[in-house]
């Protein structure tokens, strides 16, 4: 019976799709980290107080990145060049969503609007990764290998998208509120089509790799496009929806180290 559990291990199971797994996931983290570590630097004066936060933030993409090879290394895996089309944080950013690379790349300070764009996009993409993970950590939160890396993203996912309501709470209550549901909105929109294809993309480079038979293949992406169809009538709305969470502060502090797995 094909199962997210069962499709899960498969990937898991193959040396050469947990390796494309890994460096997908490696890649995109990583580029995460570089975004957020360059929105810190770039915090009006207005909101240094922020800075730590989005540091921090940052610090655990760089995390992430760092386990995600290391969890390739541990199989004696080199990472594999990422797909253009399974790359989701490039995707997004050409739909003009979250904040252009050019302007991170400049010196110019950021705007206060700036800043709840970031957290809107932030808020959005935190609350996919926040439950993929949780996905992950339901399957695999015991695995021997990988346990101990699922359960150390999932929660680290789980603090980023608490932050991203409590930040979004407090501009709401300084007068931003109508600003962000319109961003939340468009990030929400755009986020759903570009998971839908770069979910498409992964499942067909994995089907390559994997040898799946054509009727395999066309019911794994039968159920993508399902879940597309959901997201774009009712599904978006939970990403938009605030409210304050029972993690408060949750980048309060510095960032945790990545595991050995040697």
């Amino acid at each position: 019976m094909l199962s997210a559990r069962s499709l899960f291990q498969e990937i898991l199971d193959n040396d050469d799709s947990f390796r494309l797994f890994c460096s997908i996931a490696a890649s995109g983290e990583s580029q995460g980290g570089w975004e957020n570590a360059r929105i810190a630097a770039l915090v009006p004066a207005d909101e240094r107080a922020l800075a730590p936060k989005i540091t921090r933030h940052g610090a655990d993409e760089d995390k992430h990145g760092r386990i995600f090879n290391a969890l390739m290394k541990k199989r004696g895996l080199q990472p594999v060049d990422v797909p253009a089309d399974t790359d989701y944080t490039m995707l997004l950013e050409r739909r003009g969503i979250g904040l252009a690379h050019e302007k991170l790349k400049g010196d110019e300070p950021l705007t206060v609007q700036d800043i709840v764009t970031y957290l809107a996009h932030s808020r959005v993409t935190e609350q996919r990764a926040s439950e993929e993970m949780e996905l992950l950590r339901k399957y695999f939160g015991d695995h021997p290998d990988l346990g101990r890396a699922v359960r150390m993203i999932s929660n680290d996912e789980d603090n980023h998208l608490a932050y991203c309501h409590e930040e979004l709470l407090r501009f709401t209550a300084a007068g931003h509120g109508r600003a962000i549901q319109r961003t939340l909105r468009a990030c929400a929109l755009a986020e759903i089509r570009v998971y839908r294809d770069v979910s498409l993309a992964v499942m067909s480079h994995m089907g390559r790799v994997l040898g799946w038979p054509r009727p395999k293949a066309a019911v794994l992406a039968a159920g993508i496009r399902a879940v597309y169809a959901y997201e774009r009538a009712v599904g978006w709305r939970r990403m938009v929806s605030l409210r304050m969470p029972e993690r408060r502060n949750a980048l309060g502090g510095p960032a945790t180290t990545a595991p050995e797995f040697a």
